[in-house]
Order: structure tokens, then C-alpha cells, then sequence
């Protein structure tokens, strides 16, 4: 890209969301802005962070939309959930920048499985539905919301139970036959062209609250390309989405749903090449799409990671070496990670060391550069840490050592931390 493209992710505070930004926030060219209606995980991530926005059902959601995309300057908006997708859709003609979905049409039909069912209704892969419980001519069916998601409100209806249901209730469910085999996810992208360019089958392994967070790679057959090159061209797709298949009692993969936002296991093909928030871009900016994709197996298991924040004030760290940076006589990722990233936020760094060996050769060996630190105090095994820490106001101490730290906390009286708790000290938003 010749200039730089700023983006709006909104929500920004959901999996998805924080995909996109693990997807964008290395490229070259583009400011991440996240903003989000409510306060969320975004703000522990996105640099640019845009608190307080209006609830989409707000009256004066578009206005303040507008201002922030004058006010950054954006150029794309990418939404991450089905609700904004379908609101950003209907107001498009009145936003003042570009946003990242196909268009109206295929907003409204992917956010209401009756829709969707009725577009694909001729077609193999589509489940057979019925309009009513009086209709069912075989049990079990599965009944889900109409604009469900995460399989929310959803039940399995078998002879027995239909008989103390409250049919009233499913009167804006869909009421489609049971489909007990293998569920997967499916990532496209469809270029500006409608050239359906990628297709990514992947398995859900292991789902919690209806997101995936163990998925891995699968084959592309003939019958899950039919599927996407089928529903590619009906629904005139641009850009990235998905589409997840289940399979029948026969075995024969049906359809349960078709998305165009972003899906947080899209990570997946991610590590394989293909990057969908990326190529969305380009494709918006009217670029040519190139895609090349790894041919290996890769599996993903997706769990929280913590990320925090403090008050904590301080421009100097003194830390320790042997089982501190080291473990076991190997340099510590995880430290060295936040000592690059103190860094980046102009910390000082000063290597503080009772090392019994030739530590420039040590150093050496386990490739750390001595430009890592602005200063180093070698010590002797009989000397004191504490006496050798000078910057006393804006200083954090950290040592394996519960020894050293007690002494620091005591005769210094600065922050300690031990190796444990150095992910506290670890600033997300670059």
C-alpha cells in the first residue's frame, strides 16, 4: 500500500475482533482504531481505542459513527458482529467511509437462517425445515433462533418433550431436521471479481459457548467445494466469509449457517498464508488478490490469555539473570519478550547479576545482544543487590530470588516482581 489506511474494527472487543487485530496489527501501512459500545477486552489490545460508541439501535449511532471516521480519518470498517454487519448494511449510504461486506442483500439473507434456507432450498446441502411442529413428519428435529448464534436458545425436539413445550416460543425458530454427524467450518474469500479465490475446510473439534477453540485442517472434498462455489455465486460474495456444514443421518454434509464477518478460527488458514481481513482490504481497495497458501495439516486449540493493566509508573528495570532472563541455562522467551517490549515504551533496562562464569561470553552464547541493556552491574556472590539500586522513584525490581526481593522491598521499598508475574508488566497495545 502507498499510504496509510486507517481501520475501524467495531466491536473490537469480541474473538473475532481480537483476530483481526492479531491479523492487521503487524501490516505495514494500516492504523488499527477499535471501538466498542460497552467496556471489553479491546481496550486492553488496540493502541488506538475508541471507549463509550453508541448502541447501534441508538438514534444517533450513524452521526457519531460519522464523526469518528472524520475525526481518524477512516477509510474501512470492518464489523464483528452479525447485528452491526446487518445495521452498518442498511445504513451504508449514509456512512461516510467504506465498510467490509458484500452488501445489503447478503447481510439480511446471512442474518436469518430462514432466509438462507430459502435461497438453498433446491439444492443437496440444504436441511430439509418445517414451517410448523404440527408439520414434523420425523423426530428428532432441532429447533434454533431465526437470528441465533453461539447456539443460543436452541433444543433438540423429540416425541417426548414437544408434548410440554411451549410452541408459541418457536415461533421465530427454525425448525430443521436433526443432523448428528461432523461439523465443520468452511473459510472463503471471493474476490471483487465473484471469483470464489479460496476455500479452507477446517473441523470443530472442540466448541465452547459455540465458538470453536479446537479446530484443525481438512482435506477439500467435492462436496464441500460444490457447497461454497454454489453459495458463492448465488449470494454474490466480496471479500472474506464463511459457512459451516454438518452431516445428516446418511452422512451427506448439510448447511447450518452462512456469515460475513469474521470468524476468531480463521487464525488457522491465517498461519497457513491466508490472511482474510487482509485480502478484504486490498480487495476494497481494488487491488489484485494473490493467495498463497501452505499445503500441511496445522491444528489450533484456542484459551484465554491474560492481559492487564496498572498504574504502576516507572522508566527503570532492574533484573536479575541466572533463572530470571534464564531457565535452565536457556534464555527465557517470555522475559525476553517483555524486555523488547519495554523497549518499545523506552524503558530502561539494567542487568543487575551475581553470575559466577564470563557473562559476555554467556550472553553470547544464548544470543542476547549487550545493546539489550543500558547498563550492567556485575556483583560478586557475597555483595547486595539492593545496595546497587540508585534510581529509587521510578524503578521495578525483578529476581527469582525471594531473598533479593525481600531485601529490595525492605531497604529500597520499589516494586518487585518474580518471574511469574512479568506477563503484568507486558503493554499489549503495540
Amino acid at each position: 500500500m502507498d499510504k496509510n489506511i486507517s481501520v475501524l474494527v467495531f466491536p473490537c472487543g469480541s474473538e473475532n475482533a481480537l483476530e483481526i487485530h492479531q491479523a492487521l496489527k503487524d501490516v505495514i501501512n494500516i492504523t488499527l482504531i477499535g471501538a466498542s459500545s460497552i467496556d471489553n477486552h479491546g481496550s486492553y489490545v488496540f493502541k488506538n481505542y475508541i471507549p463509550n460508541m453508541p448502541h447501534i439501535t441508538s438514534t444517533n449511532f450513524i452521526n457519531k459513527l460519522n464523526e469518528i471516521i472524520v475525526e481518524f480519518n477512516i477509510d474501512i470498517i470492518i464489523p464483528t458482529h452479525d447485528d452491526v454487519v446487518l445495521k452498518l448494511a442498511q445504513e451504508a449510504n449514509q456512512i461516510k467511509t467504506k465498510i467490509a461486506i458484500p452488501g445489503l442483500e447478503q447481510a439480511i439473507i446471512t442474518r436469518s437462517k430462514k432466509k438462507t434456507y430459502e435461497l438453498f432450498n433446491e439444492y443437496s446441502f440444504c436441511p430439509k425445515t418445517f414451517n410448523n411442529l404440527e408439520k414434523i413428519e420425523q423426530y428428532p428435529v432441532f429447533a434454533k433462533p431465526d437470528d441465533g448464534q453461539g447456539g443460543k436458545d436452541t433444543i433438540l425436539i423429540d416425541e417426548k418433550n414437544i408434548k410440554h413445550l411451549n410452541k408459541e416460543h418457536f415461533k421465530n425458530h427454525v425448525l430443521c431436521e436433526y443432523l448428528p454427524g461432523e461439523e465443520i467450518t468452511i473459510d472463503c474469500f471471493t474476490d471483487k471479481k465473484g471469483i470464489l479465490r479460496f476455500v479452507g475446510p477446517r473441523k470443530r473439534e472442540r466448541v465452547f459457548c459455540g465458538i470453536s477453540v479446537r479446530s484443525f485442517t481438512i482435506n477439500l472434498s467435492a462436496e464441500i467445494e460444490y457447497a461454497a462455489q454454489t453459495i458463492s455465486n448465488r449470494m454474490k460474495m466480496n471479500g472474506l466469509w464463511y459457512f459451516q456444514l454438518k452431516k445428516d443421518v446418511n452422512g451427506i454434509y448439510k448447511l447450518l449457517e452462512v456469515s460475513v464477518r469474521t470468524a476468531g478460527t480463521m487464525n488457522l488458514y491465517r498461519g497457513l498464508g491466508v490472511n482474510f481481513p487482509l485480502l478484504t482490504i486490498y480487495n476494497l481497495l481494488d487491488y489484485d488478490i494473490n493467495i498463497l497458501c501452505n499445503d500441511y495439516h496445522l491444528e489450533v486449540d484456542r484459551a484465554f490469555i491474560n492481559r492487564y493493566k496498572n498504574d504502576l509508573v516507572y522508566d527503570t528495570i532492574y533484573i536479575d539473570f541466572d533463572d530470571t532472563i534464564t531457565k535452565n541455562g536457556k534464555a527465557n522467551p517470555e522475559v525476553m519478550m517483555f524486555l523488547y517490549n519495554a523497549k518499545l515504551f523506552e524503558k530502561k533496562i539494567i542487568l543487575i547479576t551475581k553470575h559466577e562464569y564470563d557473562l559476555n561470553l554467556t550472553l553470547n552464547n544464548l544470543s542476547i545482544h549487550l545493546g539489550l541493556f543500558d547498563k550492567i552491574i556485575h556483583l560478586n556472590k557475597s555483595d547486595t543487590k539492593y545496595q546497587h539500586i540508585l534510581h529509587t522513584n521510578n524503578a521495578i525490581f525483578i529476581d527469582n530470588s525471594f531473598h533479593e526481593r525481600a531485601e529490595v522491598k525492605k531497604y529500597v521499598n520499589i516494586p518487585i516482581f518474580d518471574v511469574d508475574a512479568i506477563q503484568t508488566l507486558i503493554n499489549w497495545k503495540n
